[in-house]
């Protein structure tokens, strides 16, 4: 009986890993089968193990190149499509364009320039209202837009309007008004318009049509110089040419008779220094 119980506790022994080392560390016999089984598992773990490192080892080599490498590609900047406010700019790659291409845009950036933009020019306008618009890059809804109407000698009055965009009717009186883009509270671009009433934009528009009148008319007489000018010219050629050709006689002695005078001038020169030498 004793045997067939030291049989069974070996057999499930030998299917709990457990209780054979627990045998193992009271110094108890154990099926020789048992030991081979443990150790060779000892041995893969520690197989398992070794390649883990070592596939990580090798996972950092080859890492740590890459990071203390420099960077294969050559950045620049292009310009800014704005003067002033807030704009974008290209970035522009120096190597690794397709085909033959020197540089390639590989994005784009944010920009920025002078908040005061001036004076600006409405989207559209006609003989009853102005559409004018504030300064800005897209997202639209990024930035907070604050309106104001200058009064002269007086402080400037806030509009109830915060869009981008804003369309007022002309009254009677000129009306200067201004945009402020804002950021996070700070003040990124500003600009100006002047609203003027339906009798100013009359004056204008005709201040308008008069200068060009005084444009076209400047033109039309410098253009009329030249060609006056072209025409007295080629007059004159062509009645050198004529009288050249009726006096061909006349002007072929005059040349010969010069020709003989300088030979004879030349001999006589010649001739006077002969003398001079003897």
């Amino acid at each position: 009986m004793a045997v067939l119980r030291l049989g069974r506790r070996t057999s499930s022994c030998k299917l709990f890993p457990s209780c054979l080392f627990a045998r193992l560390l009271s110094g108890q016999p154990v099926a020789q089968p048992a030991v081979r089984a443990i150790q060779n598992r000892k041995i893969q773990r520690d197989k398992r193990q070794d390649g883990e490192t070592g596939k990580k080892m090798s996972f950092r080599k080859r890492l740590r190149p890459s990071l203390n490498a420099p960077e294969s590609t050559a950045l620049e900047v292009g310009e800014c499509t704005v003067t002033c406010g807030i704009g974008i700019q290209e970035v522009l790659s120096t190597s690794g364009c397709p085909g033959k291409e020197e540089k390639c845009i590989v994005g784009v950036k944010e920009c920025r320039g002078p908040v005061d933009c001036g004076w600006g020019r409405p989207i559209s306008e006609n003989s009853t209202s102005v559409m004018m618009t504030c300064i800005y890059i897209s997202p639209e809804n990024r930035f907070q837009y604050v309106w104001k109407v200058l009064i002269p000698d007086e402080p400037a009055s806030i509009l109830p309007n915060d869009s981008a965009i804003v369309v007022v009717h002309r009254g009677m009186h000129s009306v200067t008004y201004q945009c402020e883009t804002h950021e996070n509270g700070t003040t990124i671009a500003s600009v100006k318009y002047t609203v003027n009433t339906t009798t100013g934009l009359k004056i204008k528009k005709a201040k308008g049509k008069l200068r060009e009148l005084s444009k076209k008319r400047w033109t039309n007489a410098i253009l009329i110089f030249c060609v006056v000018t072209a025409v007295i010219l080629t007059i004159g050629v062509i009645c050198i040419v004529v009288f050249i050709i009726l006096h061909w006689a006349l002007v072929k002695a005059g040349l010969e008779s010069k020709c003989g005078r300088g030979n004879k001038d030349k001999k006589l020169s010649d001739s006077s220094s002969v003398s001079t030498l003897e």
